[in-house]
């Protein structure tokens, strides 16, 4: 339905190399070299800026690019729908990546995406919000899980799921004994571990903090909520996470979940997809179960 050198391509413009974009093909280097030299004749341009080693692609190549990579999704959404049309279901792999600080929350998404298409297998990764944008303009991912106040470009389209605070966890019993809240200026002085400044959760943290005039400074970062967590059991930090975090894992032992007020901040996440035209049968199914999540939430808009 699309030629494999168009596959290629993308294989190339996706790994930046051109013994990796060939090995995620299943093919020889010389192979996809041959196969990308073939589509420059029958296009009468050069796609690859020549050299020893990759070293990107022309801008006629990344034009290219950005077609075969829509003509490939096209190809994809219609194996689905003429599968889903024969087998009366959807099924096939989807793929949704997700921000750190939502990977323990979207589990009640993932499980109302099964329930309902029982035949789909899903694979949900980790990513930074930038990367989950990348990857949905290059129809690498279905769908995103990220805050919505990222999704504002208008090729994008979102569903509101739910809203979170934020909360202070410390294992300073003896700071915060007796108490279920605690003002973000009095966070500001705890000794913070907090997630990696190219994290939005993290940039949303310290405009927050900002705003109060207070610069905490973190003395531990890491891209990972398992190692926050983890750091905070440890006894030495205290640490500031959405509430959702602990909603299906429960609270670390000995560790203290305070609400974080003055101010009172709540964050819209949802799910984001492609705005697409006509909109294939996954996202369509992703879009609907995010909304139906949506009103048992309470927070249709």
């Amino acid at each position: 339905m699309i030629a494999r050198k168009y596959l290629y391509l993308i294989a190339l413009a996706r790994e930046k190399h051109f013994g990796r974009a060939a090995a995620s093909c299943h093919v020889s280097p010389s192979t996809l070299s041959a196969a990308i030299r073939d589509l420059e004749s029958e296009l009468g341009v050069a796609i690859v800026e020549r050299g020893q080693q990759f070293s990107g692609l022309t801008p006629e190549g990344l034009r290219v690019v950005r077609y075969a990579e829509v003509a490939a999704s096209h190809a994809a959404d219609l194996k689905q729908e003429l599968a889903q049309l024969r087998d009366g279901g959807l099924s096939g792999q989807i793929r949704i990546g997700v921000i750190p600080t939502a990977l323990t929350a979207v589990a009640a998404y993932s499980a109302a995406i099964v329930r309902r298409h029982p035949h789909i297998t899903l694979q949900i990764v980790s990513l930074p919000t930038g990367d989950i944008l990348t990857q949905l303009r290059r129809y690498e991912l279905e769908a995103g899980v990220i805050y919505l106040r990222s999704a504002t470009d208008p090729d994008l389209e979102v569903v509101r799921v739910w809203e979170e605070d934020h909360v202070l966890l410390t294992t300073d019993r003896d700071a915060v004994e007796g108490r279920d809240e605690i003002s973000w200026r009095e966070a500001a002085s705890f000794n913070l571990c907090l997630l990696s400044p190219d994290m939005q959760n993290r940039r949303t943290i310290d405009e927050t903090f900002a705003a109060l005039g207070c610069h905490p400074a973190p003395t531990m970062e890491t891209n990972s909520i398992v190692s926050l967590l983890a750091h905070v059991c440890s006894g030495a930090w205290s640490s500031i996470v959405p509430r959702s975090v602990l909603e299906l894992i429960g609270s670390p032992e000995a560790v203290s979940v305070l609400r974080l007020t003055e101010p009172s901040v709540a964050w819209a996440t949802g799910v984001v997809t492609l705005a697409r035209d006509p909109v294939s049968p996954s996202v369509a199914a992703l879009r609907a179960v995010a909304q139906a999540l949506t009103a048992s939430f309470g927070n249709d808009e």
